[in-house]
């Protein structure tokens, strides 16, 4: 029988440098969903836990695939170690399945670029290498330094003014290729042996393996400009890890909901009670292009309003709008159309938009979008609403060049 390998997730909601990290979309994919996509395309891991104790973490992790563990306070706040939560999740997910865990991995979302080769390799080295633990890392070749003023040991010397080398002699300046290799800890992926975890309570323990991963997608998620920096590299990085976004051939019909998505959320309500609302030109391209390409196109809506029709005649698109419950009328008109709905992209942004996002196959949050949507989101834009979400969304599907 193979070996039981559990990856665990550790995905608090008390983010405090980037608040609600751990549903950022990098690359239109919240963080949490992304770390559990990898860890699900991994060839060694029987099951994907995340532990946490946030409501929108948690549909986000169930979105992906995974198992959700709530974490307990005692264990969920700022000086918490993910060794507890990963021991937590363990016990909680070994008495859930009556099955013992051989090894565990912990598994860090603030990595983005994380891959399943990575992740596959941690834990080859424990199933089948026979190494007590191991981690990621990455080559490294800089020239470490300390101020002498915070140095805990006594390396530094009176002769160190100011500062003084860490992983080299500051006075010798040898070559790259003379040095000996440095290697830095990632920070993403960890595997360890399950009993030897329980019995010494740390990832490193026994022998240590690290297992080398492609220092250009090397990003830790701390603070904005990690954020900021982790959604400029997407497009490049993630260009090559297959799923991330839909195309074109896993979509039958694109499904718009109004308020909020192709506007701002906001109305301007005159004198007379009339009420008028802001939208993208862009956001008109690009459904002209999804209907080129031949989707089916609907526009839903819970507002009675006469600006949604108007809008929907402008675009061309059929409207069904006054809708309380948008989820039957969604699936009375695919059974008509005869489409499948797990071929449907469905865009939302409010929580009436959830049990759409229960029906079909790619729900799609707008930026902006409530937390508990947008961590319940198949894909995120980028993009807020009345921005240019759908656009962007066309081109998803249709091509950059959109």
């Amino acid at each position: 029988m193979p070996p039981t390998v559990v990856a665990v997730i550790p995905a608090r909601g008390g983010s405090k440098g980037v608040p609600a990290k751990n549903l950022a979309a990098v690359g239109g994919v919240p963080l949490v969903a992304r770390a559990v996509r990898e860890c699900r395309a991994a060839r060694l891991v029987t099951d994907v836990v995340v532990s946490t104790d946030d409501a929108g973490i948690a549909a986000a992790a169930r979105g992906a695939g995974a198992v959700v563990v709530r974490r307990p306070g005692d264990i969920a706040g700022d000086t918490a170690t993910s060794e507890a939560a990963v021991l937590h999740a363990m016990d909680a997910y070994e008495a859930q399945q009556g099955t013992p865990v051989d090894a565990v991995l912990l598994v860090q979302c603030t990595s983005p670029f994380l891959t399943s080769e990575d992740i596959d390799g941690v834990a080859a080295a424990v199933v089948e290498d026979g190494a007590d633990s191991a981690l990621t890392v990455a080559p490294f070749h800089g020239f470490v330094w300390r101020d002498a003023d915070t140095a805990v040991t006594d390396t530094a010397t009176a002769a160190d003014d100011g500062g003084y080398g860490v992983n080299h002699d500051k006075s010798f300046r040898p070559r790259r290729q003379d040095r000996p290799q440095d290697l830095l800890e990632t920070g993403a992926a960890y595997a360890m042996d399950a009993a030897g975890f329980r019995t010494n309570g740390h990832r490193f323990f026994g022998r240590t393996e690290l297992v080398r991963t492609d220092p250009a997608r090397v990003l830790e998620i701390d603070d904005p400009h990690d954020l900021a920096r982790a959604r400029a590299l997407a497009p490049l990085l993630d260009a090559t890890r297959p799923g991330a976004l839909p195309t074109r051939d896993d979509i039958d019909a694109v499904v718009l909901d109004f308020d909020g998505t192709q506007t701002d959320d906001r109305v301007l309500v005159d004198s007379d009670g009339r009420e008028i609302v802001a939208v993208h030109r862009g956001d008109g391209l690009g459904i002209a292009a999804l209907r080129k390409a031949e989707l089916k196109l609907l526009i839903l809506s819970t507002e009675t309003n006469p600006v949604v029709a108007a809008r929907a005649r402008k675009l061309r698109v059929p409207v069904l709008h006054g809708i309380d419950r948008k989820d039957l009328a969604l699936k009375q008109w695919c059974e008509e159309a005869g489409i499948a709905p797990e071929r449907v992209l469905y865009v939302g942004n409010d929580v009436n938009d959830l049990p759409c996002f229960d029906l079909v196959g790619w729900p799609v949050a707008v930026a902006g979008a409530h937390d508990v949507v947008r961590g319940a989101a198949r894909a995120v834009t980028a993009t807020p609403g009345g921005s240019g979400a759908i656009r962007e969304i066309a081109a998803w599907l249709l091509g950059p060049s959109l």
